[in-house]
């Protein structure tokens, strides 16, 4: 590395001093915090994504959000080349470059990391005078306070070092900005872009203020080479959207009485992308609230978050939206990654909740109907047939009743840890994978193989049998591939294609919500000594430790007559010493019942008694 980089880092890093006494962890929903304290973390993240995308040779997206977060917080996060999340590898680095604070901080990150023992002289050049010193971790008030940012230089240096990232010689750097709509949102701008410019050659591309999926897609974008613009996003979830419409069946329509799409904006960026789409899509019955143009507050009392968990209304909504006109509603979250929709219930502002879990069973609906069209064969050979392996992927949190009607339609259900990162990774193992967590984040993804097939199918198709059923289908499901947003969940995009299927399938949001009945529910959590003494395995679904818990639990669960249609499980928090405990049964009363059970049983193997 040349001096200027060296003096470019160390200048740009005296601008950026970290808050004392403050610790961030970097998860699925990137670093969140109080906006008031995160410069220097989203300084630091930006020099994050230049590194990158030195390494992966691809543009990188760094996004400025704080999704379903009261207003006050904001965070920051890394779309990675294809769009998708930050690779876990690289997180521990993400966490030791946000924290470390101090020499001291500093030094114990490098351990950690790993980092080779040429460090050690690097670290005596800048003030630390005995390898023993570092090793032990002692005394460090003696060192001078821009010793610290000697030290935040060297280990990015010792990082790139471990990773081969070439700081010279090769590809430029190239990180797409974006951020939503949070008043924090300008000033944590100019800390990213400063980081990204901290490394020589970087470019930093401002995208606008735009929904996290809508940078992600960028992201995905411009790697495959393609348009990648606010403007070619709209467009091609626009195209793709009247191309499923002209499909429709004749004969299927929803009732005209029941054509009303009533949109919650959450007072956020996708409200307000909303309030431009309804010139796109003019031919749709859509009433936009909550579109932050009305003066309400991002997040309060409005969006899925909100919606999802606390089962009523969102404000703007009420009696006017039920009754015999029964309009269907919808909510976006913060930043328009999430979506669920939702009836008003007459006399009241309690809802009748379709959640991510109904998404899921309506999209894995459709998609199994076209696979069966297009694998049918009609007056024309099949060529080359392909056997598509669809996948349908949930975490144990999703409600049993789900489980089980998709399995009695034939689908395949896996289970995946708790956390997008791990149903996206597994829904990416089949020809389409379809995954969506009960909160309404979710997406479809598609294998690129199977998509070259049905690419050249279509086009046999068009030559060998236009206008049959088995075009038809092939087209959908080119269509549908088109507007999903395979890099992440997109409410966008997302309530797009159920307005499609429901018109597809003739469906009212009354038959899509009576597919089945959800069970009964309860979700408890207890406070223990230590939660790194529980383990599972099959997908949270089941404790290897500490022995005898689940046994317990197991024989808890094992009275049918008390708990009819039982299901528990325990999981440690990811931040907190507290064990979640999930419940459901037949009634309320009884999952209400079991959780209490299993609390118990888990305050007596791990809680404070046990100790």
């Amino acid at each position: 590395m040349n001096e200027e980089q060296r003096s470019l880092l160390l200048k740009s890093s005296s601008r950026f001093p970290p808050p004392q006494g403050v610790k961030l962890s970097y998860g699925t929903a990137g670093f969140r915090a109080d906006a008031s304290i995160l410069e220097s973390t989203v300084y630091r993240v930006g020099i994050l994504a230049a590194l990158r995308s030195l390494k992966t040779k691809s543009v990188i997206g760094l996004m400025i959000t704080a999704s379903h977060n009261k207003v006050s917080d904001n965070g920051v996060k890394i779309a990675d080349p294809s769009g998708g999340m930050l690779t876990q590898s690289w997180e521990p680095f993400a966490d030791a470059l946000a924290n470390a604070s101090n020499p001291e901080d500093l030094a114990r990150v490098a351990f950690h990391l790993s980092l080779d023992l040429g460090l050690f002289s690097r670290l005596q050049k800048v003030g630390l005078r005995e390898k023993t010193e570092i090793l032990k971790l002692g005394p460090f008030k003696m060192i001078r306070a821009d010793t610290c940012g000697k030290l935040l230089f060297l280990l990015i240096i010792e990082f790139a070092k471990k990773e081969n990232i070439p700081f010279e010689g090769g590809c430029p750097a190239v990180v797409l900005l974006g951020r939503d709509t949070r008043p924090s949102g300008g000033s944590l701008l100019e800390a990213a872009t400063q980081g990204i410019s901290s490394i020589v050659g970087t470019i930093a591309l401002d995208m606008g203020v735009l929904t996290t999926p809508q940078l992600h897609w960028m992201v995905w974008a411009r790697n495959k080479g393609m348009r990648a613009s606010e403007v070619d996003y709209f467009e091609q979830i626009s195209s793709s959207f009247w191309c499923l419409m002209d499909l429709i069946p004749e004969g299927r329509k929803i009732s005209v009485m029941d054509d009303k799409l009533i949109l919650d904006g959450a007072n956020g960026v996708g409200g307000e992308k909303l309030a431009g789409l309804e010139k796109m899509f003019n031919g749709l019955a859509i009433d936009v609230r909550n579109s932050g143009k009305e003066g309400g507050v991002l997040n309060e009392g409005v969006g899925a978050d909100y919606v999802q968990k606390e089962k009523v209304v969102p404000f703007g909504f009420g009696p006017n939206d039920a009754g015999l006109r029964c309009f269907r509603c919808a909510s976006l979250d913060g930043d328009a990654d999430r979506l669920v929709y939702f009836l008003v219930q007459p006399n009241d502002n309690k809802i009748d909740l379709v959640d991510g879990d109904k998404i899921l069973s309506l999209f894995a609906l459709f998609v199994k109907e076209q696979l069966a069209i297009l694998n049918t064969s009609g007056n024309e050979k099949i060529n080359n047939y392909y056997h598509a392996r669809l996948g349908v992927v949930q975490t144990a949190y999703a409600n049993g009743a789900s489980t089980d009607y998709l399995k009695k339609q034939g689908l395949e259900v896996l289970f995946s840890p708790t956390g997008v990162k791990y149903l996206h990774e597994k829904a990416a193992e089949y020809d389409i994978g379809i995954y969506f967590e009960a909160n309404g984040h979710g997406t479809i993804l598609f294998s690129e193989e199977f998509l070259c097939w049905l690419e050249a199918r279509d086009g046999e198709l068009s030559t060998m049998a236009k206008g049959s059923e088995q075009k038809k289908a092939a087209s959908r499901l080119l269509a549908v591939s088109k507007l999903i947003n395979q890099a992440v969940g997109d409410a966008l995009s997302g309530f797009l294609l159920v307005e499609a299927i429901l018109r597809h399938m003739g469906w009212s949001i009354h038959r899509w919500n009576a597919l089945y009945q959800d069970l009964p529910s309860r979700q408890l959590k207890v406070k223990v000594v230590d939660r790194t003494a529980v383990v599972t395995a099959n997908a949270e679904t089941v404790v290897v430790k500490p022995p005898g818990l689940q046994e317990a639990i197991n024989a808890e669960i094992g009275d049918c007559k008390k708990y009819p249609q039982g299901r528990s499980f325990v999981r440690p928090s990811g931040t907190e010493d507290i064990i979640r405990i999930y419940a459901e049964a037949s009634t309320q009363e009884a999952a209400d019942s079991l959780g209490n059970s299993v609390a118990q049983l888990v305050d007596k193997f791990l809680g404070f008694g046990s100790s």
